[in-house]
C-alpha cells in the first residue's frame, strides 16, 4: 500500500490541552476517510492538526514519510490542500479568479499564471462540474455551487491529499450527493486521498471507504463502515433517544406509540411507509405475521408495539396465525398493506378474513378486483383506500366511531 499520510500516537487540542487522544491513522492513495461524530467531538481539531494548522499536543503527523512540522509551507501546499468551513472570498471575484488562487504555490514572485496554469484551472472546474460557473461572481452562487468551486480551488494545487471540514454542511440532498461523487471521482481517477468530516450518517457510511467514530475524547472505532456499524454503536455515539438507527437499512426510525389501536399485516416492503405514516400521526401499531428476514420487519421492530414473527423461509404457522388473531381482537381496525401472496404467507390471508368475520374494519390498499380474489364474498366489507392519505382519513373516522364499515372510499 502507498501511504500518503500517517498519524501515530497523536493527541490533538489547543494550548497543550488535549481534546482527542491516541489517534492513529494510515491514509493510502485514493482513499476516502471520514470522521463521524456529534457536534463538539473534536473532528475539526483533528483535521486542522493533520493539515498542519495546529501543532500536535503529542505525537506527530507525516506526509510521505516526512514530519509535517519540518516541511516548508510552500511544499506542503503542493502535497495537501484544504477546504474549510470558514473560507472567505471577495464578493466581486469571479469563479475563475477564485480557483486560480489555488495555483499560488506554483507561481513566481509576481504571481503571474501561465497558459498551463489556466489549463489546470479549466480542468479542475470541469472535474467538479463547475466549468459553466467560471464567469459568475462567487458571491452569487448557491451554497452547493460554492462548495464545488472551493474543491476546484483545492484541486488546482495538484495535491495528493485533500482535507475537507464538513463539505456537505447546509447543502440540500442533491448537492450533498454531488459533492461526495466529486470526491469519489478524485479518489478513483486521480488517486487523491480525501480526509473529511461529516454530520450525515447515511452519506458517510455509504460514500466513504474508512470511517473513524469520534466521541468523548477518543476514536471509538475505525475501519470499513460495514465492520464498525454494529451492536448499536451509532445509537451510543450520538446518544439517540426516541428513535433507533437501523444498521441493516442505514436509516433512523422513530420509536412508535406503545399503546396499539391498529393491526397491520404486511410483507415484502409494503408495510414500511404505512408504519411510518401511522406512527407520525400518533397511532400505536401491532404488526404481523412478518418473516424475520423481511425488510418490513426491520422497520416494524422499531416502530410497532408488538410484532408477530415467523422463521425465515418457513410458511406462517397456525400458532403465529392464532397469536395475530389475539391482537386483532383488541384492535380498532386492521390494515391490509397489499403484500404479495405466496405459499409462505397465506396465513396472513386467514388473519384478514378472521378480522372481517368478527366485524373489525379492514382497510386495504389493494384494488377491488384483487380484494375479491382474496376475500371472496367478504370483499364487500373491505374499505378500499387508494393511498396513505385516504387510509389515514378512514382511520380517523373509524376511531371517531363513525359508521364507515363496508363503505368504499
Amino acid at each position: 500500500m502507498n501511504t500518503i499520510m500517517s498519524a501515530k500516537g497523536l493527541d490533538v487540542g489547543y494550548e497543550n490541552k488535549t481534546v482527542i487522544s491516541d489517534i492513529n491513522i494510515e491514509a493510502i492513495k485514493g482513499q476516502i476517510i471520514c470522521l463521524l461524530g456529534p457536534n463538539g467531538a473534536g473532528k475539526s481539531t483533528i483535521l486542522r492538526t493533520l493539515s498542519g494548522l495546529l501543532s500536535p499536543v503529542k505525537g506527530f503527523v507525516e506526509i510521505d514519510g516526512a514530519n509535517i512540522s519540518r516541511i516548508k509551507q510552500k511544499n506542503i501546499a503542493k502535497k495537501l490542500s484544504l477546504v474549510l468551513t470558514d473560507n472567505v472570498s471577495p464578493s466581486l471575484t469571479t469563479v475563475n479568479e477564485i480557483v486560480a488562487m489555488g495555483r499560488i504555490p506554483y507561481t513566481g514572485f509576481m504571481g503571474k499564471l501561465t497558459e498551463n496554469d489556466w489549463n489546470i484551472v479549466k480542468e479542475s472546474l470541469e472535474m467538479v462540474g463547475a466549468y459553466d460557473l467560471r464567469e459568475r461572481y462567487y458571491s452569487q452562487l448557491s451554497d452547493g455551487e460554492k462548495q464545488k468551486v472551493m474543491i476546484a480551488r483545492a484541486l488546482v494545487q495538484e495535491p495528493e491529499l485533500m482535507i475537507l471540514d464538513e463539505p456537505t454542511s447546509h447543502l440540500d440532498i442533491k448537492h450533498k450527493i454531488e459533492i461526495i461523487r466529486v470526491l469519489q471521482r478524485l479518489a478513483n481517477e486521480k488517486q487523491i486521498t480525501c480526509i473529511l468530516s461529516l454530520h450525515d450518517i447515511d452519506i458517510a457510511l455509504k460514500g466513504c471507504q474508512t470511517v473513524l467514530l469520534v466521541n468523548n475524547g477518543v476514536i471509538v472505532a475505525q475501519g470499513a463502515p460495514e465492520d464498525i456499524v454494529k451492536n448499536g454503536c451509532i445509537q451510543k455515539l450520538y446518544g439517540i433517544s426516541g428513535a433507533k438507527y437501523n444498521e441493516l437499512l442505514g436509516s433512523v426510525e422513530f420509536v412508535g406509540n406503545s399503546i396499539a389501536d391498529i393491526f397491520v399485516t404486511g410483507g415484502n416492503s409494503t408495510g414500511i411507509n404505512i408504519y411510518r405514516a401511522l406512527s407520525r400521526n400518533g397511532y400505536g401499531i401491532n404488526a404481523g405475521v412478518l418473516h424475520e428476514n423481511d425488510t418490513d420487519f426491520q422497520v416494524a421492530k422499531i416502530i410497532c408495539s408488538e410484532v408477530v414473527t415467523e422463521i425465515p423461509f418457513e410458511p406462517i404457522s397456525n400458532e403465529k396465525v392464532q397469536k395475530a388473531m389475539q391482537f386483532i381482537k383488541y384492535s380498532k381496525c386492521v390494515i391490509d398493506t397489499g403484500f404479495p401472496i405466496g405459499s409462505g404467507n397465506k396465513g396472513n390471508v386467514k388473519i384478514l378474513n378472521y378480522a372481517l368475520t368478527i366485524n373489525k374494519p379492514v382497510l386495504s390498499i389493494r384494488d377491488k378486483s384483487e380484494c375479491h380474489k382474496i376475500y371472496g364474498e367478504n370483499s364487500e366489507k373491505v374499505i378500499y383506500c387508494d393511498g396513505i392519505f385516504s387510509l389515514l382519513k378512514c382511520i380517523r373516522k373509524i376511531l371517531e366511531n363513525n359508521d364507515l364499515f363496508s363503505k368504499a372510499v
